[in-house]
């Protein structure tokens, strides 16, 4: 069987560089484009020159998007949302299959994604691939079964160098309590008097050094307290996962936008 070819968006980022490394393990899952901002000092320098795998293929601008996907089954996306807007409209015309990991899509960038690609090609769009995360928010599923007078807060921890916030993980766990518990209002720190109101969801972001990232749910009522936290030891666990969406959108002959739980359900 020959192997998946891949293309990768965001190919010397954090993400796009560990899921190349990781991809370079898979025997059936193969490298064959590689993509940057136009602004990057690797632009026009092949994998090799980041001591990546295959050494020959080289990093491109999005101006060169078509070349860079010619020969790819699955094109995978860990860039910026304004990159994405652009890029993925071309890459659903294309026929190409699509896995994203990109995050911090406001909702309107992600409703022009969504039109884009759902009547053309299947399409995973996942804030996390991480299978402990999804299995965190299946999980989360249950909490309307707690009492009204219990409170929920989230808490998400990146490193220092993630620009959105809070994470997109944070706002797909605070998007299912909210609408299990009925929230109005999410409120992203406090400062002052300011006494939590019983429509409030309160949902905290910090940026640290080099963590991959923490997410951390609790549940108080009057008289305990659950806390619900996964940490990521390593961005190879997202590469992982994306790996296996990028397995499971090949297999994928319906064209639509589906997520990291459809996959786990394979």
């Amino acid at each position: 069987m020959n192997p998946i070819r891949i293309c990768v968006a965001g190919a010397d980022g954090r993400m796009g560089r560990t899921v190349i490394e990781e991809a370079s393990n898979w025997g059936d899952i193969k490298v064959v484009g590689a993509i940057t901002a136009p602004d990057s000092p690797n632009l026009g320098r092949r994998l090799g020159d980041l001591s990546l795998k295959p050494e020959d293929v080289e990093i491109v601008d999005p101006s060169r998007i078509g070349e860079a996907v010619r020969h790819a089954d699955v094109y995978v996306s860990f860039t910026t949302p304004n990159a994405e807007v652009e890029n993925l409209p071309l890459i659903a015309r294309l026929g190409k299959r699509v896995v994203v990991g990109t995050t911090g899509f406001s909702e309107d960038q992600r409703r022009t994604i969504v039109d884009a690609i759902r009547d053309k090609v299947p399409a995973v769009i996942s804030p996390n691939f991480s299978i402990g995360v999804n299995l965190l928010l299946k999980i989360l599923e249950s909490s309307r079964l707690f009492p009204e007078n219990y409170d929920f807060s989230i808490l998400e921890i990146h490193h220092s160098g993630k620009i959105d916030a809070p994470s997109g993980t944070a706002k797909k766990i605070g998007d299912l309590i909210k609408d299990a518990r009925g929230y109005s209002r999410i409120i992203h720190g406090r400062e002052g008097f300011s006494k939590r109101g019983r429509d409030e969801l309160e949902m905290i972001s910090l940026r640290l050094g080099g963590t991959p990232g923490i997410h951390e749910v609790l549940i108080a009522g009057p008289y305990e307290l659950i806390r619900i936290e996964h940490t990521a030891f390593s961005r190879h666990l997202f590469a992982q996962g994306a790996l296996l969406a990028v397995k499971w959108v090949y297999s994928q002959e319906k064209p639509g936008v589906y997520d990291m739980m459809d996959v786990l359900k394979a």
